[in-house]
């Protein structure tokens, strides 16, 4: 486990490390198979799948003489619970603001 913790949002809040996640979301992938992929070094790669770990957003289990990253779905399941509740504040202020320039509307036209 790591000595820190981070939240999901706060790790994807890095473009690199977004990439690394995205990449990751389409299947296991080592960090010698990551960094080939991308633009940033293997060094660069193993932090940034560091604190990908630390905010539990991907899990790793050893292949051999590898290690293979892969999203982890309960971090997914966070971050979806997330943005739902944050949606759901959005459309019901939404609602509640259509609803207070109807009845204004609809007081003027009295």
């Amino acid at each position: 486990m790591a000595a820190y913790q981070i939240d999901g949002w706060t790790a994807l809040g890095d473009p690199s490390r977004r990439r690394v996640f995205e990449r990751l979301t389409e299947q296991p992938l080592s960090v010698a198979e990551l960094a080939r992929e991308l633009p940033i070094s293997r060094p660069a790669v193993s932090q940034h799948l560091k604190v990908l770990l630390a905010a539990d957003l991907v899990d790793v289990r050893p292949e051999g003489t590898r290690r293979i990253y892969q999203v982890r779905p309960d971090g997914l399941r966070q971050l979806r619970a997330d943005l739902d509740r944050f949606w759901s504040g959005a459309l019901a202020n939404f609602k509640r603001l259509a609803d207070a320039e109807a009845r204004s509307t609809s007081q003027k036209g009295t």
